[in-house]
């Protein structure tokens, strides 16, 4: 943990109560930040950032304000803490929110090896992103860069409540990306593949980039458009995970104490079949978003938010918690300039038993889905409907590219007569492998 920033973030709480503030929270981030883009070999934006800054939380009684600032000596933070308790004396009270009570906070200290040990040099960065671009142009059918690019960055935050709680947490990041085009004119088609991770040793080589970017960019030359139909889909496993953002969404502990969730009576319930579990994975190794605390201090712990098909527990924060008269479930994120909110962390479908191929061989007809254009959700009925284009399955074989096709139906009904695969693939905060869904409509020509 870096105690300077703990320091900063101490002081400036200190500063909130000494102004007036009956409770206050403060949190000091930095970041350093390097990305470069290129398009056939030349260099299209190269850009290096560095920030510091501070969020201040503060109470007066039940009223609060959160503000934030980028400037760090004394008299600015000052400033702010006035600021901010002339401001939270003006807001409405709000008998919901408030700091946790100090015997809820975390006591541990865990490693979750977040930060790598290695790093490229930003020549490096600049020389494995050609490395990429250059795989990706030298596969056969491939006529131009769609831009490669490769970022690297490092963070630290700090956080001091006057409950008492005082920690903080580094990580690092980074990425290789491409895109890349097939066909000519009007003809063209576009495609991609990345990598990211924590550390720097786990981001796949530019080779295997730049080579699947163009084999997934080949296969699509020559789409066609379908007949509207109902038919059975796959979600291909990289555009699998959004099923689970739709699902976190209605599962927010916000959204349920609005009522705006078309899950809001679900809970206990059966919701998936029997052989589906999702869990919620803080604690997870190198995971992209974990945390052995969340954004109020409270421990984080693995939670089965689905388990064997049943909606076990909302995503709840400490406001929501005590809005639907439950325990926060360690869920609370939060930003220098908001307040926390319920969130998942490192989320995943666990597997099921057939790999994608005998999925496909067993269906007559079918649709597989490999990327999604815009999106149209009700997330109060669950209604569902998004631009798609993908491959026609047909007597079991992959036939053709298809292109300007939608796909809808119900969230609700879909994750009735949803199957996972067995290719589930740690890539990014939130993964799935790649699902069937019965019965779905599509609308196409």
């Amino acid at each position: 943990m870096n105690t300077e920033l703990l320091e900063l973030a101490k002081d400036t709480m200190g500063m909130a109560l000494k102004a007036g503030a009956t409770a206050a929270e403060a949190m000091v981030a930095e970041s350093h930040d390097s990305s470069i883009s290129i398009r056939h070999g030349v260099v299209e934006e190269l850009e290096r950032s560095e920030s510091r800054a501070v969020g201040l939380r503060v109470f007066a009684g039940q009223s609060s304000a959160t503000i934030a600032g980028s400037v760090l000596n004394k008299d600015a933070r000052q400033k702010l803490a006035e600021r901010a308790v002339a401001m939270a004396k003006l807001a409405p009270p709000d008998s919901f929110a408030g700091l946790a009570d100090p015997q809820q906070l975390t006591t541990l200290q865990l490693d979750l090896d977040l930060v790598s040990k290695t790093a490229p040099t930003p020549a490096e960065l600049k020389k494995l992103v050609e490395q990429t671009e250059a795989a990706g142009l030298g596969v056969q059918g491939i006529s131009k860069s769609g831009g490669a690019g490769g970022s690297s960055s490092s963070s630290a935050t700090a956080l001091a409540f006057s409950n008492g709680f005082e920690k903080g947490w580094q990580r690092t990041a980074y990425g290789l990306s491409i895109s890349l085009i097939a066909g000519e004119g009007t003809d063209m088609v576009r495609d991609y593949y990345g990598s990211s991770a924590n550390h720097f040793e786990d981001v796949e080589s530019p080779h295997h980039i730049g080579t699947k970017a163009a084999e997934r960019t080949v296969k699509r030359v020559n789409p066609q458009k379908l007949q509207s139909q109902s038919v059975p889909v796959i979600f291909d496993r990289r555009v699998a995970a959004s099923l689970l953002g739709h699902l976190s969404g209605a599962i927010n502990g916000s959204a349920i104490a609005r009522g705006v969730s078309f899950l809001k009576d679900k809970l206990g319930q059966q919701i998936f079949n029997q052989s589906i579990t999702i869990v919620d994975d803080p604690l997870r190794l190198r995971g992209f978003a974990s945390k052995f605390f969340d954004g109020e201090g409270l421990p984080t712990q693995r939670r089965n938010f689905i388990d064997k098909g049943v909606l076990t527990s909302w995503v709840l924060d400490l406001r929501s918690a005590r809005q639907l008269g439950l325990q926060s479930t360690g869920s609370a994120a939060r930003g220098l300039a908001s307040n926390p909110s319920p969130s998942t962390t490192n989320m995943h479908m666990e597997v099921g038993t057939q790999n994608p191929e005998e999925m496909i061989r067993a269906l007559s007809k079918g649709l597989l889905i490999t990327e999604f254009i815009g999106s149209s959700i009700n997330g109060a009925t669950g209604d569902y409907s998004r631009g798609a284009s993908g491959f026609w399955i047909e007597n079991g074989e992959v036939k053709f590219p298809v292109s300007e096709i939608t796909v809808a139906g119900n969230l609700i009904e879909m994750f009735k007569h949803l199957t996972p695969a067995n290719d589930l693939e740690f890539r990014s905060s939130t993964n799935a492998p790649s699902c069937l869904v019965e019965g779905m409509t599509i609308a196409g020509r």
